[in-house]
């Protein structure tokens, strides 16, 4: 049987991207994370694009988050408003995927830093494993479980909503 290729995999860069956490999510991971320091790196080369930028490494083994404006003033609110990114070490953040950001006028989808943050005893919601889902659609049908409830459980994507529609 012949290997297939994901077309992810040309995506995949040094840095946290949506394509990571499309697959965090497929894989019924979490998205919360533990920033363990932040540095600025200038003349650091993001995207085939050098320049200077704060980089968020994590405790999880996962790759290092380039903040942009956006997520920077997320963790700024998170450390007592701290403009000092020596002040944002050991920081709780959950992540997600903003289908509408742009670059270049394009919407090509980014990675947010949700604005509440997560606090220890919650249990975050995650992605559902493509198996998880089938049983959990299966449970539904016969009437043993609800939509709803598995929304309040997981994140679902948009064809995973659509096979619910169905």
């Amino acid at each position: 049987m012949k290997v297939k290729t994901h077309y992810r995999k040309v995506f995949k860069s040094d840095h946290l991207g949506v394509a990571d956490l499309e697959e965090f999510l497929e894989e019924g991971k979490s998205l919360v994370f533990t920033i363990a320091k932040v540095k600025q790196e200038i003349g650091a080369t993001v995207a085939g694009r050098k320049g200077n930028f704060n980089i968020a490494y994590f405790v999880e083994k996962i790759k290092p988050l380039v903040l942009n404006s956006t997520n920077s003033k997320r963790v700024k609110n998170f450390c007592k408003n701290s403009p000092f990114v020596e002040d944002w070490n050991n920081v709780k953040i959950e992540l997600y995927i903003d289908k509408g950001v742009k670059m270049k006028g394009d919407i090509v989808g980014g990675v947010r830093i949700k604005t509440k943050q997560p606090t220890t005893g919650e249990k975050p919601k995650t992605g559902i494993s493509p198996k998880r889902f089938l049983a959990a659609l299966e449970s539904i049908k016969a009437g043993t479980y609800t939509a709803e409830k598995l929304r309040a459980q997981f994140i679902l994507s948009d064809e995973q909503e659509a096979k619910i529609n169905e």
